[in-house]
């Protein structure tokens, strides 16, 4: 694909899914949290009884719908690799760090466009964190950070996600008596199961095609001056605007908006760990769950990790609220951002250099 089509279709792909977002609150789901990857995979942990936050379970068909439609369009395009085996266990704490996060924020990146559409001043702390974190992975990047490379995987293992979102979806449609429906807050508000299945499998064909990811469009924009893959984040932007001031939900300003604090350090900080996290595995949440779909076992492993870690954030205290953060919640982000450090450290060529100029001092000295 040439690289003017390239950003039309990135162009393209943000504009409908900013519409599908503010469309989906129409329909019924919370504002400005229209199309959330980290609140639904949260939601869904509390659907399946993972935690017991009951204001916050549900079986959200967006991400079932997401994880379809790439696993097709990818089949489709013989782009469906089964892949895997890059630090799995890493991958795996490393998905539920950036869940820690997003939870702190109320959001993964996806949502804080929407909140800035939606006029949700806080959302620019968590922005100018986003980017910080994803200065300090650049960092590493740039000093030799990698989880080593993938290899091929048995077929099965590719299939192993789609089967299990099919078996929730047919689960959510027969409402089974095992899972967990939210009688009011975020988790009782959502759009007809049809609708919202219908908006996922739009958004994770479009995603797949289009390559889009939050963390990579500011990632390629500072590291090589590229901005194709941040013409979708601005699509996103636009068309959630324009949405949001046609129909009335725009409200500009700090107090007084739809699931969100007004905590400036700790959504800045919330959002550090979530930048810095998605850097370091190579993709923002939306990113990891298209991955996922395509066959990348490692993925799947992360979106598992932001899985329990949702679930831990609400067992544990650690997720934020309207009121704010928790103290568990502001030790657990700091305890999170030591662990990227040290991820970050030991997998890079940093530590490799100091072992080897300490050894070359050392010799040095005994001849």
């Amino acid at each position: 694909m040439s690289t003017r089509n390239q950003r039309i279709l990135l162009l393209v792909t943000g504009l409908v899914i900013g519409a599908i977002a503010v469309a989906l609150v129409w329909f019924g789901n919370p504002k400005n949290m229209g199309f959330c990857i980290a609140c639904f995979i949260r939601d869904i942990a509390g659907g399946i009884g993972l935690h017991r936050a009951e204001p916050v379970q549900y079986i959200r068909p967006e991400i079932i719908g997401m994880v379809l439609g790439t696993f097709l369009v990818a089949a489709g395009a013989k782009e469906f690799k089964v892949r895997g085996g890059s630090s799995p266990v890493l991958r795996f704490v490393l998905g539920f760090v950036m869940m820690v996060g997003a939870l702190m924020f109320l959001g993964c990146p996806l949502r804080m466009i929407l909140r800035l559409a939606g006029g949700d001043m806080n959302a620019l702390f968590g922005l100018a964190g986003f980017v910080g974190g994803i200065l300090v992975g650049i960092f590493f990047l740039n000093r030799g950070f990698t989880l080593k490379r993938t290899y091929t995987m048995p077929v099965l293992e590719g299939f192993a996600l789609p089967a299990g979102v099919v078996a929730l979806l047919l689960f959510l449609v027969a409402g089974a008596s095992f899972l967990f429906f939210s009688v009011e807050g975020p988790g009782s508000m959502h759009a007809p199961v049809a609708i919202a299945l219908v908006a996922g499998l739009v958004v994770g064909a479009l995603a797949q095609r289009s390559r889009l990811c939050m963390a990579g469009g500011i990632r390629d924009v500072l590291l090589f001056k590229d901005p194709t893959l941040l013409l979708g984040f601005l699509g996103i932007f636009a068309a959630a605007l324009v949405g949001n001031l046609a129909l009335g939900y725009f409200n500009l300003g700090f107090a007084d908006q739809p699931v969100a604090h007004t905590d400036g350090v700790w959504n800045f900080l919330g959002m550090v760990v979530v930048g810095f996290a998605a850097v370091l595995l190579g993709g923002c949440p939306l990113r990891q769950l298209v991955l996922a779909g395509e066959g990348n076992s490692d993925s799947v492993l992360t979106v598992l990790g932001m899985l329990v870690g949702a679930a831990c954030c609400h067992n544990f205290k650690l997720a934020s609220s309207a009121e704010g953060p928790t103290p568990n919640g502001k030790i657990a982000v700091i305890i999170g951002l030591v662990i990227l450090v040290l991820v970050a450290v030991l997998n890079s060529e940093l530590l490799k250099k100091k072992v080897g100029a300490s050894s070359g001092k050392g010799a040095a000295q005994a001849e």
